[in-house]
């Protein structure tokens, strides 16, 4: 079995030391690894050696990964298109006004050549080299079932003291000119709800917007990308910020509460560390940075060992449901190439 570890920003941690579901451990001691699933489970792992340590490297054969034609979608095209129809009836009945549809790409991991079970850092470091992203990651913890890599480009939480920072993404194309203004009206959105999501936990007038609607690209893809701020308020802390802020908005909708509402009635696996938070925390100096677990990977052994990947859309009343198809499977290509073995960009999923 694979020793714990976790990667970020450039440090390897290793020394497992302390493993805990409380939320109050990361305003202790320590450089913590977080993995929060979509559903609300968390682990937090204390690490006693963390040190600076490049991207692993990307070895031939290091990583054997599923076949193109092995991938199955929890939703399929007809199942995703009627959902994405459904949404629109529940924003008409002014149900909900933005809800994120989302399905889990499946595959069996074959067996390896040595018979050693699939390591998750050695997709990681066909990741580093074929889709490199800002909130990059591994989390190894294989006796807590927990063995996730990420290429997320969101930020969920960034802390630095008393200041909290959230990024969310809404609006994807290939290119900035296939932005739609329903792009950039799903954008404002999610931001006023990452505002008021804040707003519970930071001081009253703190919460400032300091970019909107910026077009930042990605390997493949552009994204819209929005910065909310604000100042914790007395006596909050990371127990206080997972309470107001998760899951995070820009993969739930708004209202919440219903947008999840929504969500539990139409997708048919649960996101698990997808669309949750994944992430770093160091207590000793009061800083930390959480991604939304987009472009996330996990390993699943609870039967045969099962790599997922979770890819989904936010639907408004604008919405296309074909075009919304159409950009899960263009957030899904480039990566399941990747995982694959195969480094080009896929033109869909197995149906």
């Amino acid at each position: 079995m694979s020793l714990p570890m976790a990667r970020f920003g450039g440090l390897l941690a290793t020394d497992l030391r302390d493993v805990t579901r409380d939320p109050a451990a990361l305003d202790s001691t320590g450089w913590w690894a977080v993995v929060a699933d979509f559903e609300g489970g968390l682990l937090c792992a204390r690490f006693g050696d963390v040190r600076p340590a490049p991207a692993p490297t990307a070895a031939p054969g290091r990583w054997r990964g599923p076949a193109r034609e092995d991938w199955t979608s929890s939703l399929d095209r007809a199942a995703y298109v009627a959902g994405v129809r459904r949404i629109r009836e529940h924003i008409a009945a002014g149900e909900v006004y933005q809800a994120n549809l989302c399905r889990v790409l499946s595959a069996a991991l074959p067996d390896t050549a040595d018979g050693a079970p699939a390591d998750i850092d050695a997709l990681t470091a066909l990741l580093a080299h074929g889709n490199p992203a800002p909130y990059a990651g591994t989390v190894r913890l294989p006796a807590h079932g927990v063995e996730v890599a990420t290429a997320s480009p969101e930020l969920y939480l960034r802390r630095t003291g008393r200041t909290v920072e959230s990024g969310p993404i809404k609006g994807t194309g290939r290119t900035a000119a296939d932005l739609l203004e329903k792009d950039h009206a799903e954008n404002v959105m999610i931001v006023d709800l990452v505002r008021n999501d804040l707003g519970r936990v930071c001081a009253t007038g703190s919460v400032t917007v300091p970019a909107l609607c910026a077009v930042e690209p990605h390997p493949g893809l552009v994204h819209l990308v929005s910065t909310v701020r604000g100042t914790l308020a007395d006596g909050a802390g990371w127990a206080e910020l997972f309470a107001g802020t998760f899951p995070p908005g820009s993969v739930t909708g708004a209202p919440k509460a219903s947008a999840m509402d929504v969500i539990r009635s139409l997708e048919t696996a649960p996101r698990g560390p997808y669309c949750g938070g994944v992430g770093w925390v160091d207590a000793d100096r009061g800083t930390g940075e959480l991604a939304v677990g987009i472009r996330t990977f996990w390993i699943d052994r609870t039967t045969r060992p099962t790599l997922r990947f979770g890819t989904g859309a936010g639907i408004t009343w604008g919405s296309d449901p074909e075009r919304e198809w159409a950009e899960t499977e263009l957030k899904a290509s480039r990566l399941l190439a990747i995982a694959s073995g195969t480094h080009q960009p896929l033109g869909g999923t197995k149906r």
